[in-house]
């Protein structure tokens, strides 16, 4: 049977460690979804610390920003065989996904550059629009909406976009760009990404890789 501490509990208790570990392992953790375990979070960071270094992990968190995650360490020199196993393992991104995520960083940069607020928000039209251009000219308006919704279901899965309610079927969705996504999706991935682009890279002939 689950028991579940009150907030006031979780803060003082000595079991307030697996509280706050246990939805790291399973994802990113947001400040915004639960301010009792994100303070909790940050008062004994040290302890989650050397709990998941056991396990070949890092605690990142980036305070101003409100968010956490698991890293799994850099691969050591030694033997493979002396190796520990990678608990949070890479996951593959489509051509498409992974230039979904590189235009919503572009466009998150532009949106902070003009002093547009903490949130970025976007209809699934305006990142449509972002997208478009990128790819094969196509008539066929329905089909390219299925393939951004696959993106897009994608990269909501992997935590750097947040489906926001829309209050009823007949209004498009909307999502907020996590800010995490500046975390994963730095200066060398886009590099690399941007080479890919400029070499005519066919959609879905390479994957991208996320931890």
């Amino acid at each position: 049977m689950s028991v579940f501490l009150s907030s006031s509990e979780n803060s003082e208790s000595t079991d307030a460690l697996p509280w706050v570990v246990i939805p790291l392992l399973k994802g990113v953790v947001h400040r915004q979804d639960d301010e009792s375990r994100w303070q909790s979070l940050l008062t004994i960071q040290a302890r989650v610390r050397d709990y998941v270094a056991v396990l070949n992990l890092r605690l990142e968190i980036n305070e101003s920003e409100g968010y956490a995650f698991l890293r799994s360490r850099p691969v050591s020199d030694e033997s493979p065989e002396d190796r520990l196993p990678q608990l949070i393992s890479r996951r593959p991104l489509s051509y498409g996904a992974s230039l979904v995520l590189a235009l919503l960083r572009k466009r998150l940069l532009e949106f902070d550059a003009a002093g547009g607020g903490p949130r970025l928000i976007m209809a699934r039209d305006d990142i449509m629009e972002l997208v478009r251009v990128y790819f094969p000219e196509t008539s066929n308006e329905v089909q390219l909406r299925k393939r951004l919704n696959v993106y897009l279901n994608q990269i909501v899965g992997l935590g750097f976009l947040r489906r926001l309610e829309t209050g009823g079927p007949s209004i498009q969705s909307r999502y907020e760009v996590q800010r995490i996504i500046m975390d994963f999706v730095n200066a060398q991935w886009l590099g690399e990404f941007g080479n890919r682009i400029g070499a005519g890279s066919a959609e879905g002939t390479k994957e991208d890789d996320v931890d």
